[in-house]
């Protein structure tokens, strides 16, 4: 009799689909909270000493990496309510 490896037991592809499934709250989150920091004023140019051209360019980056860090500090609970949505959406289907 052939044993599975234990990457393919039951326990770790339901970790596997929970590690995915939170991967992918946490991003969505992080989008809303980068969206929200925009509508703040986040990443705006400044009128004086302003980088130009340039940091209009590259405030989007600025202002979705300041959202995957407060994501990553705990965020504002949106990351692990849709985890848990998600997941008991899965096992119900």
């Amino acid at each position: 009799m052939q044993v599975a490896p234990a990457d393919f037991t039951p326990i770790a592809k339901a970790e596997h689909r929970d590690d995915a499934l939170r991967a992918a709250a946490q991003k969505l989150e992080a989008t809303f909270l980068a969206e929200m920091l925009k509508s703040a004023g986040m990443g705006e140019t400044r009128d004086a000493f302003g980088g130009g051209a340039g940091e209009d360019q590259f405030s989007s980056f600025l202002v979705q990496a300041q959202a995957e860090e407060m994501v990553a500090a705990g965020g504002i609970g949106l990351a692990e309510a849709l985890f848990e949505s998600l997941k008991e959406r899965q096992n119900d289907g």
